[in-house]
Formats: structure tokens, C-alpha cells, sequence
């Protein structure tokens, strides 16, 4: 029996190692299904319960596997349906692509059912490669310019199969005139800045005194070369949101995340340096980086499409940012006065004192701080963290210790809703012997969570480590969008806009079989973790916490204030509880500071 264009498609897809596509089926794509069956399945095809979820999965494992992740989808609704989690792909550089149907190519132009136009409807998220399949020749070379063009860019791909194309008989491209042939895998190169670029950016690190460093996702795997560039330099290092497992907060020198969100010791960190070298970070908030002309700055990055754009560098390198951090090393001269780094791990020390006393602060029922806390008192050193939008997004920031060995990751730049479950999905087939723990809030749960328990309850038994926890920061409030009304707008919160339906999350998961724990109060919920990591089998924590408990930032401004105030006078219905946690975490995070002769 001759080969189909589908079979190509799943043969050059093992060809290229991918063991795992994420799809929803429909008939746009029931060539390449059919295909599955005769490859027997083979790479897996895991479902989900809606197209999004697919792609947020290809994406979480992208992200925890450092290889290419795809998706699949039918014709109309399906590659609609995969949008957005493919610009999360997109914002947050990772490397995805999507398998998409189409109508025949006899009805295309017609107005027939499920017809879009997909090759406008992708061109801007899989702006760097999108086309459609059109006769069995173009294969494999779109199939190996998707995954290589994904890998180069950091990027999201796709390729549109009109529906019959995929039932072709396969015929390879001839070595003949507008026939384009194909060779299989690549081999990365890594890019190294000249001498003179490696020289300039020593003289002006050495001539700093006060040197701060911002790593992200870029600088992942160069613990050793950022913990010697630290030393030398005398310097702290800050982490942007995405970069939260790039180094470990047991280093004392780490001052955690930046931001809104961020740490006092970063914060202050900041505010006072003279010399600021980012690596790998595309971290978009200057507000928060040193006042423009107060500090010299130096970017390492992979990219120069996207360097020297949050803050006016002195110099901007390009170059991978392990192998230009070894060779800028030599050049490095060890700072003798040590002052500016005792007085950062200082700052860190206090920081982690005061992040404790918030988390263990009364709240009514639970402070949602603590549910972060008391994880990180007892994570596994090998765990997957996944993180939602929101609220969550605050407390993962801030309150979860990576050790050397955790990862973590989150929608960092389209900062959507829903991601956590499927990325910790997506990340379970790409680490199947690793733990897994998702915190999500209980908007992001009603919204695509629930549904996808249901797929955990369908595969966790063929992963090699049964576990798989998702915590449920259950407060029946669209939490984050509550403290921007009053914190930004002034405005009280709009309890028909922001008020959730009460839902037993612990019930709905062992309704599938799953381990489910109900928490509501606060001196049970280090026990219910440990009986969550110790359950064998996927489990989810209803934690009913506080939604007044406030997410201050390490610097409130005049407007803030004024604009919570404003917001609690005008009738907001938990002005009370607000006024009073905000006192009290206030107190925690601001007294510590007082007095110091740091």
C-alpha cells in the first residue's frame, strides 16, 4: 500500500524525535487520523477537551523539554480554537508547531462549511512560518522548515492541510526545476560576540561599584557562569518571572523575582545600583529597573531583534548567553570590596523573613500566601511548578524557594488565563518520572481546569510518577482583577463582574477518581500536602482562602494609595477586611526595613 501524504507527516515527525502531538480531532484532519491508526498510534496523539488546551500542552511541553512541541487541530473552529495558546507560545518565545486542517482544495473559495481563510488567521501568531500543503511534494521540506524555523526563532509554526491532500499517495519532490527537496535535523551553532564587544562590556562591568544583574529565561543552564560573574562582580542577581527556576533562591546573593510582583530585595537592589547586566531577559517594566542615567548597562542576548529595548544600555552583545558569559569571565577583575554584596544578601536575608511572617499571617480562612509557603517548605527537589494568571501568579512569584533541580514556568507575556494544568500536562510526557504541582485560581479552574482534570484522570497511570497536584486558590473572586479596580482605577469591586459560583473543586476531582482534599483551615494545610504528595495518584487542593489579603508591591506609590482608598470609600463590600490586611501586610513587609544601616 503506498504511503499518504498523513503517513509522511507522522513518519517525518518521529524521524525528528517528537513522542507526544496534542490535538482534538475533527474531519478537516481524518487523514492524518486515519494515519495514526496505521502507525499505530505512534507519535502519541493525546487528547485533550478543547483545542486551547492542546496547544497550551504543546507549550508547557515545549517549555520543560527544551524540544519542539506540536499540536493538531481540525478545519474552522479547531485552528480557531488554538489561537491563543499559540501566541502564548508566541510572547513567550517557544518553540511549537501546529498541524492544521482545511476544507478541499476543490471548495476552497467557495464558502463552504468550516472554510476560513487559515493562512490569514495564523500569519500573525506563526508570523515566521505559515503555509499550506498543497500537492504531496511540498513534503518534507514544510514539515522540517516548520520545526527547524520553530527551534531557530523561538517561535510558534504551522502547516494547513486542505482535508483531501492529506489522502494523496505520497509522491517526494524530484530533483527538478521549482521542486524544493528536503534534508533531515539540524545542528544548532552558538553565537559568541567578538573580542572587542567581550573587552567593552569587561571595562564597564569592572569599573562598577554597585553591579546588579537581571537574568531570565535566556540564561537557563549557565548556573555555574552567572554564580562566577556574580562573585567576581560583588554583585545580586534579580529574576524576571519567566526566569524563576533559572537560578536557585538558595543562593544568598539571589534577590528572587522583579516587578510589580517582585521582592523588596530586588526592589532595593535596583533603586541603588550603579551598573545593571541583564542576561537573557526580556523583562518590559523599566519602572522597575534603575532610574535611566543612574546606572551603565550591559544586555547579553541570543537575539538582536529584540536587545537594548527596556533599558538605555551602554552596550548591547549578542550572543548565547552561556558561551559569552565564559568568555567574558576571564576579563572579569574580583571586586576586594565585598560592602554592596553584604549589604544585597542582607537584603535577601530579610526578605525571606518577611515573605515567611506574610504567609503565616491570619487570614479568614486561609492566607493564600501560605498555600505557596508551605509547598516550598516540603517541594521535591525535582518538581514542575506551573503557575496560572493572576493572583497565583503573585504568590509563585514571591513566595515559592526554587532549589537547584526545580523548574517553573507560567504565562509570563500574554499573561493569559488557564495555562497551569495543561502546561503541567504538557510538561508530565515531557518529564513523566517528575512531580508535578499546579497552582491555579479558582477563575482560571471554572474556566478550563475542570475540564481538564478529566484528562489527567485519563492518562496519569501511564506516567512513571504518579504525581500530579493542583492547588485551588478557592475564593470565589476574580482576585487579581479585584485589587487592579482599586489599586489602579479607584474603583470598588463590581461583585457581578468579579464574584465566582461556589464550586466543590476536592469533589469534582474524586468524582474522577482522583485524590481530593477540602482545606479551610490554615493549620491543616501542610498536612493536606503532604497527604496530597503522598496520595499515588493525582490529587487537587480546595484551599478556601482570603480573597482581601492584599498582593502590596515592594514599593506602593502615592497614586496606589490614593486609588485603594478612593476605592474603599466608594462602597467596596470587603472594605473592612481590606482595610485591616492591608495594614497588617503593610506592617510585615515595611517595618523590617526600619532603622536599618543597610
Amino acid at each position: 500500500m503506498a504511503e499518504t501524504v498523513a503517513d509522511v507527516v507522522l513518519k517525518r515527525l518521529r524521524e525528528w524525535g517528537v513522542r507526544q502531538v496534542f490535538g482534538y480531532s475533527g474531519d478537516g484532519i481524518n487523514g492524518l487520523l486515519s494515519a495514526w491508526v496505521r502507525a499505530d498510534n505512534d507519535p502519541q496523539f493525546v487528547q485533550s477537551r478543547h483545542e486551547e488546551m492542546s496547544a497550551f500542552q504543546a507549550v508547557g511541553y515545549a517549555k520543560f523539554s527544551g524540544e519542539v512541541g506540536v499540536c493538531a487541530a481540525t478545519s474552522g473552529p479547531g485552528g480557531i480554537h488554538l489561537l491563543n495558546g499559540l501566541y502564548d507560545a508566541k510572547l513567550d518565545h517557544v518553540p511549537v508547531v501546529a498541524l492544521v486542517g482545511q476544507t478541499e482544495r476543490s471548495a476552497i473559495g467557495g464558502a463552504y462549511q468550516q472554510e476560513i481563510d487559515m493562512h490569514a488567521l495564523f500569519k500573525d501568531v506563526c508570523s515566521d512560518f505559515v503555509q499550506m500543503c498543497t500537492v504531496p511534494e511540498q513534503l518534507p521540506n514544510l514539515l522540517d522548515r516548520a520545526i527547524r524555523v520553530a527551534l531557530a526563532e523561538r517561535a510558534p509554526t504551522a502547516i494547513i492541510f486542505p482535508s483531501d491532500v492529506l489522502d494523496l499517495d505520497y509522491e517526494p519532490p524530484q530533483q527538478a526545476f521549482k521542486q524544493v527537496p528536503s534534508s533531515f535535523g539540524v545542528e544548532p551553532a552558538t553565537s559568541v560576540p567578538d573580542d572587542e564587544a567581550l573587552s567593552r562590556a569587561a571595562d564597564i562591568l569592572n569599573a562598577g561599584e554597585r553591579v546588579a544583574m537581571l537574568v531570565g529565561q535566556g540564561a537557563r543552564g549557565c548556573v555555574p557562569e552567572l554564580t562566577e560573574v556574580a562573585d567576581l562582580l560583588g554583585a545580586g542577581c534579580a529574576k524576571a518571572l519567566l526566569g524563576r527556576d533559572v537560578l536557585p533562591d538558595t543562593l544568598p546573593w539571589v534577590t528572587g523575582s522583579i516587578g510589580l510582583i517582585g521582592t523588596t530585595a530586588s526592589h532595593r537592589m535596583m533603586t541603588d545600583c550603579d551598573t545593571l547586566l541583564t542576561v537573557g531577559s526580556n523583562f518590559p517594566y523599566s519602572q522597575f529597573l534603575p532610574p535611566f542615567g543612574q546606572a551603565r548597562g550591559v544586555q547579553i542576548d541570543r537575539s538582536p531583534k529584540l536587545i537594548g529595548m527596556r533599558y538605555p544600555n551602554e552596550l548591547n552583545v549578542v550572543g548565547d548567553a552561556r558561551a559569552t558569559l565564559r568568555a567574558l569571565i576571564p576579563l572579569l577583575e574580583k571586586k576586594a570590596d565585598r560592602s554592596w554584596r553584604e549589604k544585597v544578601e542582607n537584603d535577601v536575608t530579610r526578605w525571606w523573613s518577611t515573605a515567611e511572617h506574610q504567609a503565616m499571617t491570619a487570614a479568614d480562612p486561609v492566607n493564600p500566601m501560605r498555600i505557596f509557603h508551605e509547598f516550598s517548605l516540603r517541594a521535591p527537589a525535582d518538581s514542575i511548578v506551573t503557575a496560572d494568571s493572576g493572583s497565583a501568579a503573585d504568590w509563585y512569584a514571591r513566595h515559592i524557594v526554587f532549589r537547584e533541580g526545580m523548574r517553573g514556568s507560567l504565562s509570563g507575556t500574554l499573561a493569559t488565563m488557564g495555562p497551569a494544568v495543561p502546561y503541567a500536562i504538557g510538561a508530565k510526557w515531557a518529564h513523566s518520572d517528575r512531580p508535578t504541582i499546579a497552582f491555579e485560581g479558582d477563575g482560571a479552574m471554572q474556566m478550563n481546569g475542570l475540564a481538564e482534570m478529566i484528562t489527567v484522570a485519563h492518562y496519569w497511570e501511564r506516567w512513571e510518577n504518579p504525581t500530579f497536584i493542583v492547588a485551588v486558590l478557592h475564593n470565589n473572586d476574580l482576585n487579581q482583577v479585584t485589587w487592579e479596580q482599586r489599586a489602579m482605577s479607584g474603583s470598588p469591586k463590581f461583585p457581578p463582574s468579579q464574584t465566582l459560583p461556589d464550586v466543590d473543586y476536592a469533589a469534582f476531582a474524586r468524582g474522577l477518581g482522583l485524590t481530593g482534599i477540602n482545606v479551610d483551615d490554615p493549620d491543616r494545610l501542610g498536612e493536606a500536602w503532604d497527604e496530597a504528595l503522598a496520595a499515588g495518584r493525582p490529587a487537587l487542593l480546595d484551599v478556601r482562602c482570603d480573597p482581601t489579603v492584599p498582593p502590596i508591591p515592594p514599593h506602593s506609590t502615592r497614586e496606589q494609595a490614593m486609588a485603594l482608598s478612593e476605592a474603599l470609600v466608594k462602597g467596596d463590600e470587603d472594605a473592612w477586611e481590606v482595610t485591616k490586611n492591608v495594614a497588617k501586610h503593610s506592617l510585615e513587609q515595611f517595618l523590617p526595613w526600619r532603622g536599618s544601616k543597610a
